[in-house]
């Protein structure tokens, strides 16, 4: 059942489902973030991976090479044109184990041509969520640091999973910064 800002609200507060928590969704001269309707539209973070191809590296999921992208910090981030960039959360989730969360980049970002895709948050999973943009268009696109780049819908389950993801020891489990691919 997907979940209603109440409930959310009561998870966050009650259970630190997501910190910082903001009550209200905040869009007075900003990219709106905060608690809506059905969801939670979170913040990207300062800091951003942009993948370069200066060093003539391949992305490998297996054998990721730190040469394919450079670190940045950023207010705004200027992303090249075609390009693809890593960021994180400013929110730190703990999803209960009955509940699986899904994040969905924002219109505001999608009507400009630039895409965020999130994996889903299992059930048990923790930390700052890793987040990937990519500009889709001919020109270089702004993204706004601290601002809202995509919104989480929670769904709960009938009961909760046998196995949840932090007793599997997934490997992304509790990540903090931006996090790149890991194959154990």
């Amino acid at each position: 059942m997907l979940k209603s800002d109440r409930w959310i609200r009561r998870m966050a507060e009650e259970q630190a489902m997501i910190v910082p928590f903001v009550k209200r969704l905040a869009a007075k001269g900003v990219v709106s973030y905060g608690l809506s309707s059905y969801g939670y539209d979170v913040r990207i973070a300062d800091e951003f991976k942009v993948f370069t191809d200066v060093h003539a590296a391949i992305v490998d999921p297996k054998k990721f090479d730190p040469n394919s992208f450079v670190d940045m910090r950023a207010k705004v981030l200027t992303l090249p044109p075609h390009s693809f960039a890593l960021g994180r959360t400013v929110e730190y989730f703990r999803i209960p184990r009955n509940v699986l969360a899904v994040c969905l980049g924002k219109s505001t970002y999608a009507r400009c041509g630039i895409i965020v895709n999130v994996t889903p948050f299992e059930p048990g999973w923790e930390g700052f969520a890793t987040l990937e943009v990519a500009n889709t268009t001919p020109l270089p696109a702004r993204i706004y640091a601290n601002e809202g780049i995509a919104q989480v819908i929670f769904l709960e389950g009938d009961e909760a999973c046998e196995v949840s993801y932090g007793e599997r020891k997934g490997k992304y489990q509790g990540q903090r910064g931006v996090t790149v691919p890991r194959v154990k």
